[in-house]
């Protein structure tokens, strides 16, 4: 029987040893996150358990500072928790705790951050309804938080409010959380989950629930993961997308709303970059910087201007330039390639941050509002950076240091160039690639920085 609580948060995240990758958004239970340009977190909405993070539990519909926080790279939403990664390689969390979502040790709610206990080396951090997930640099997954269907994967249903390490699990670049179950990004392209399976969310072909990871079903080639309420994507390395799980609102986009328990194509999606799963509602940037919606449409949260729902996606109005999306339970945003944030669908708690409590069925800009981190950049210690991103294949390197040798990866794992380079900067053409995410190392001194890289 499905849990009856609302939820949510969830996007995909990628990441690698030793990558930087910003998670520059997300959205949870009527409430968004933003990391700031100079890495520092604001966040707006609902805020009855402190999940806003700034000391109080006073809704606001215009982004506030959270509180005591620098050094932000990432943030991710559970449904009435928050979480943020700094550049240490260290979790922060605050807000609701009474599973044990926050991770430190106790199940006391927190209005402030607090650090997440036991663990650091973290590339990747990841919100679902009461658990939370992170990757380690050495590829490994952690969880904690409420476990009752199986969601923290370490072979029992028992809560836990530290990090325990999610069984069998290694060589993962990028995890994903929704309502008690989770997914997991292999090195080799394939995916894996556990936890809550009674919609086949975990696209194993069954709806058994699984307290130890277990392999998606025919989801090769895999090269980015989101979760929505009770329903999975899979972003393919051929910029296509797979959907599996509950289909009630046509969140799947595959033309029906038919459930199914192992992954489906989403109809008529192609080029596409990056993918995120709301409540009931699913969304995808194009490579044109145009962005596709798809599943339920009540408060307006596919951005088309009307209420109506579709089960094959249809095109966000007046949107482009968008470089990265999140999808909170019934509201969305965007991150533009100029670094302002959009926002829309409900807003009773003032999730959308334009100043009012007004849902708006187009997106509408969240006001008051820093830059957005980009979702290349990296923490300025590592002194390299690369433009533009997403790129056509060319892009220029840049860094800090005049020598050094620059080895790039597609996400199995393959070298796909190597250069010895002199200079600040160094002109890089891959256009003999496929579209796709690279990661880009740069070994200069006795240092070596990661890029992640997207060719459209």
């Amino acid at each position: 029987m499905k849990p009856t609580l609302y939820i949510l948060s969830l996007l995909a995240i990628i990441c690698l040893s030793n990558t930087s990758t910003a998670q520059p958004l997300a959205g949870g239970r009527a409430f968004s996150l933003a990391v700031c340009d100079v890495n520092t977190a604001r966040s707006w909405g609902y805020n009855s358990y402190g999940q806003l993070g700034d000391g109080t539990n006073t809704d606001s519909n215009i982004p506030v500072a959270v509180s005591s926080l620098t050094g932000v790279t990432s943030v991710a939403c559970g449904d009435r928790h928050s979480l943020a990664l700094k550049n240490t390689g260290t979790a922060w969390a605050w807000g609701d705790n009474s599973n044990g979502a926050l991770g430190d040790g106790t199940n006391d709610n927190s209005l402030v951050p607090v650090q997440v206990s036991l663990i650091t080396g973290l590339t990747a951090i990841a919100g679902g309804r009461y658990h939370s997930l992170a990757l380690r640099e050495d590829s490994t997954v952690w969880a904690w938080g409420f476990n009752g269907e199986g969601a923290l994967g370490n072979g029992t249903y028992d809560n836990s409010n530290f990090p325990v390490p999610v069984s069998f699990l290694t060589g993962i670049v990028a995890i994903a959380a929704g309502t008690n179950f989770s997914l997991a990004l292999k090195k080799d392209g394939t995916v894996w989950a556990w936890g809550f399976n009674d919609e086949g969310e975990l696209g194993n072909g069954s709806n058994t629930h699984s307290n130890v990871p277990v392999q998606v079903t025919s989801a090769a080639g895999v090269i980015a993961i989101a979760c929505g309420y009770f329903h999975s994507l899979a972003l393919k390395d051929d910029g296509t997308v797979l959907a599996w799980g509950f289909n009630d609102n046509g969140q799947l986009g595959n033309g029906n709303y038919t459930n199914s328990n192992v992954p489906v194509p989403v109809s008529s999606l192609s080029g596409i970059t990056a993918i995120a799963g709301g409540r009931f509602h699913s969304l995808a940037i194009k490579d044109d910087g145009t962005l596709m919606a798809w599943g339920r449409n009540n408060s307006g949260q596919l951005g088309t201007g009307n209420f109506t729902g579709s089960n094959t996606p249809v095109q966000v109005s007046s949107l482009t330039g968008i470089t990265f999306i999140a999808a909170g339970e019934a509201h969305s945003l965007a991150r533009k390639d100029d670094g302002t944030a959009w926002a829309w669908g409900s807003n009773g708690s003032g999730e959308l941050g334009n100043g009012s409590n007004t849902a708006s069925n187009l997106p509408v800009q969240v006001t008051t509002l820093c830059p957005v981190l980009t979702v290349t950049e990296v923490p300025e210690q590592q002194a390299v950076s690369v433009f533009p991103n997403p790129c056509n294949g060319r892009f220029t390197l840049t860094q800090t240091n005049e020598k050094g040798r620059v080895e790039i990866y597609n996400l199995l794992g393959k070298k796909v160039y190597q250069s010895e380079i002199t200079g600040q900067g160094s002109e890089i053409d891959l256009t003999g690639q496929p579209r796709g995410i690279y990661f880009l190392n740069l070994y200069s001194g006795q240092k070596m920085h990661s890029v992640k890289l997207v060719i459209q």
